[in-house]
């Protein structure tokens, strides 16, 4: 009896066991649920700015020096009055450096936007700058009609003519090319370019304007003379009445006088004067009789024949 129980009770647990493993087998191969996590923000990603770029020069360009504020003359110029200026095409003959221009003081006003250069610093106003050695500047009084209508402009050419009236001392009215081609230099406050060819004033636009503006009422006009022609046009101011005729821009005088030297070629006023200068007497225009010829020009005038009359007969002789 107790072995029979005793086998019964081992089935049992026989069986208890095996169904315990087989339940183990199947719990352990389920999968382990995952831990649940947070939901995750998007944050912007900030990013290190960027170091500034190097800055590198330019080798194409070229350093000058440039005036920031107006320098009165005669005032040395301090480092905070420059400022350097790097362009593509440097005028010539400017300064690039501060040192060259640092407690130098000029003649004259310097403008501000100016460049500077060596003739910056040379004594001397505009119009003696504007002349060489063998010429000098004469300013003549003008009108709207002494002066071509009040179109004149710096750097024109013109011829000057002079007319004679009828006088006690000048029985001839006459009209005669005094001076021809003079450059002028300027027109009222208005002047022209430099012996180079560079501006004379540092202007600005503005300024520019005012001044083209007020040139049609300008009362006086300042030429460049040779000085060998300069006391027969200082008489001829002081004789008659005197018209200044402006020649043609193909001739290229201007351009000339630019690119030659002070002795390579002498002024077209020099070249283009001729002993007679177009003297031409009021007969001549009016057709009333044989034109007649003041001065050394018109040589000697022939001996007219004296009319002799002795009793009836007549004869011509010359004395």
């Amino acid at each position: 009896m107790n072995s029979r129980f005793t086998m019964a009770l081992a089935v049992f647990f026989l069986l208890g066991a095996l169904m315990a493993g087989y339940w183990g087998l199947v719990v352990s191969g389920q999968p382990a649920a995952l831990p649940v996590q947070p939901p995750v923000m998007d944050t912007p990603v900030v990013s290190a700015p960027a170091p500034p770029p190097v800055a590198t020069e330019d080798p194409t360009r070229q350093p000058v020096v440039v005036l920031v504020r107006d320098v009165p003359a005669y005032t040395p110029i301090q480092a905070d009055d420059l400022v350097i200026e790097r362009l593509k095409v440097a005028p010539s003959g400017s300064l690039g450096a501060m040192d060259d221009v640092v407690g130098r003081s000029a003649w004259r006003t310097l403008s501000a936007g100016s460049w500077l250069s060596e003739s910056s610093f040379e004594a001397g106003g505009a119009l003696a700058r504007m002349i060489r050695v063998d010429e000098r500047a004469l300013a003549l009084t003008v009108d709207e009609v002494i002066g071509a209508g009040g179109q004149l402009s710096p750097g024109d050419y013109v011829d000057v003519l002079l007319y004679l009236p009828q006088d006690t001392a000048n029985p001839d009215r006459s009209s005669q090319l005094a001076v021809p081609a003079l450059r002028v230099l300027s027109v009222g406050e208005v002047l022209g370019p430099t012996r180079d060819g560079k501006p004379a004033q540092n202007l600005s636009a503005d300024q520019r304007l005012q001044l083209e503006q007020r040139k049609n009422v300008a009362r006086n006009v300042v030429v460049a003379v040779p000085q060998s022609l300069l006391s027969r046009l200082m008489l001829a101011t002081q004789t008659g009445v005197l018209r200044l005729a402006v020649r043609s821009a193909d001739e290229k005088n201007l351009e000339q006088y630019w690119a030659s030297d002070d002795s390579s070629a002498a002024p077209a006023a020099v070249r283009l004067d001729s002993a007679r200068r177009e003297l031409l007497s009021f007969t001549q225009l009016s057709q009333s009789g044989p034109a007649r010829v003041s001065g050394a020009a018109s040589g000697p005038r022939p001996a007219r024949a004296v009319e002799v009359i002795r009793g009836n007969q007549t004869a011509q002789k010359t004395p």
